[in-house]
């Protein structure tokens, strides 16, 4: 064959090639499920597909139970329990198992939400999550927890939640320990370690790690609190707040620990008590005795032993010893407006009205003692001075049977028989049993001080 033959034939071998690379895309789909209509380039993509309808989950993760209707699924799911996360956001530093996850996740930050809801005008990011919010409206909740009663619209949401019951807690953090019962849940509680908070309030500065605790913050400096409650007049401003405050008046307590039985209204209170049965997570104060189940809560506890206050506001420079009461301070500096209460004249966020009374009197209302007279501004304060008449549900000292309506009133009496006074003044080296106690006596420096300085 000559040269020329031989490029005639190579051009030729080409277009032949060419022309069948737009035929490989563009293969039909003859396969089709009977099902959903879905349709499919080959039969074994149709026979991998079935399983979704039949409800059959035959790959299952020996690591939390989890099953799956295909072997790839659980392949995928299996990389969650392995911690590997090859993908890293580097906007946040969030990372991720798969290259897709990274990508849904990076349109949080791009603020881009394509799919609208034509009931309410809310915004998503991804179709799913506009589906699973229309159930909102609809207020369908076919599944139903046979334990607890809670009822959701999804059979995930159902299976998920069932796993907080069961106490299996299968992800767990590689930097402190911490267990979860979801995968979702350990992500979340990993940012806490990063210190990445992305998403910052526009009104007071305050930054959160996650886009949704931004806009849930976003509704305290709206003061709209839509949900509230049938049983005691007490407004909320979310739909999942106003579920967890009517368990309250339920009293029903589903969540038991296995070893003891001891019941508990929230999950979270009792995987908090499951750690005393296990003594490696129990940290005990070598002071004064006391029992914190988590590092966290020891670190602040023996900060009490001490005068050290490090949580320091940078609007107004007053110390803490402790970053719920500085976060409890700072909402001081962010309140938009403060009301004058009509009874007792003192200040407060709240604007007096019947679902926002004042903090200070309670809006004026009087709760009064049946048998003995005495009148109390909550209805708190008069439950807690019946138990003084009824001796019902008394929490009674062991060493001289004084009797006290609470747990914790108790737990502080307790201090003046045991002899531990763990707070000291540094001035003068004096010790007491209790914080208020110190408190005081400081305050008699301080006017010993002033007498000084007037003379």
């Amino acid at each position: 064959m000559s040269s020329t033959q031989k490029d005639q034939h190579g051009a030729r071998r080409q277009r032949s090639q060419e022309a069948d690379k737009p035929h490989r895309r563009q293969r039909e789909k003859t396969y089709s499920c009977d099902e959903c209509g879905k349709s499919f380039t080959r039969a074994e993509h149709l026979k991998s597909h079935k399983p979704v309808h039949s409800g059959v989950k035959a790959y299952s993760c020996d690591l939390c139970g989890q099953s799956f209707t295909r072997a790839g699924n659980l392949k995928r799911h299996q990389l969650i329990h392995s911690g590997v996360k090859p993908y890293s956001c580097d906007l946040c530093g969030q990372s991720f198992t798969l290259a897709g996850h990274l990508k849904r996740h990076q349109l949080i930050h791009s603020g881009v939400k394509p799919y609208s809801c034509d009931l309410c005008g809310q915004s998503f990011t991804r179709a799913g999550n506009l589906k699973r919010h229309k159930f909102i409206h609809s207020g369908v909740k076919p599944y139903s927890c046979d334990l607890c009663g809670q009822s959701f619209t999804h059979a995930g949401n159902l299976k998920a939640h069932q796993l907080i019951h069961s106490g299996v807690q299968a992800y767990s953090c590689d930097l402190c320990g911490q267990s979860f019962n979801r995968a979702g849940s350990l992500k979340r509680h990993q940012l806490i370690h990063t210190g990445v908070k992305p998403y910052s309030c526009d009104l007071c500065g305050q930054s959160f790690n996650r886009a949704g605790n931004l806009k849930a913050h976003q509704l305290v400096h709206s003061t709209v609190k839509a949900y509230s409650s049938d049983q005691c007049d007490k407004a909320l401003t979310h739909s999942s707040s106003l579920q967890n405050h009517q368990v309250t008046h339920s009293g029903f307590k589903a969540y038991s620990c296995h070893i003891c039985g001891k019941t508990f209204r929230w999950p979270g209170n009792r995987n908090i008590h499951l750690r005393i049965h296990t003594k490696n997570d129990v940290c005990c104060c070598d002071q004064c005795g006391k029992v914190c189940v988590t590092y966290k809560n020891f670190e602040q506890h023996k900060l009490t032993h001490t005068e050290e206050r490090p949580y320091k506001c940078e609007l107004c420079e007053k110390t803490f010893k402790s970053p719920h009461y500085l976060k409890s301070h700072q909402k001081i500096h962010t309140r938009e407006k403060l009301y004058k209460c009509s009874y007792c004249e003192k200040q407060s966020d709240t604007d007096g009205s019947t679902s926002q009374p004042c903090r200070h009197c309670g809006g004026g209302k009087v709760f009064r003692c049946d048998l003995c007279g005495k009148t109390f501004s909550h209805l708190k304060g008069l439950k807690i001075h019946q138990h003084r008449h009824t001796g019902d549900e008394m929490n009674y000292c062991k060493e001289c049977g004084k009797g006290f309506p609470t747990s914790s009133a108790l737990k502080q009496h307790e201090l003046c028989h045991s002899g531990v006074k763990k707070h000291v003044c540094d001035q003068c080296g004096s010790s007491f049993t209790t914080a208020g106690n110190l408190k005081e006596h400081k305050s008699a420096h301080r006017r010993e001080t002033i007498q000084v300085q007037t003379l």
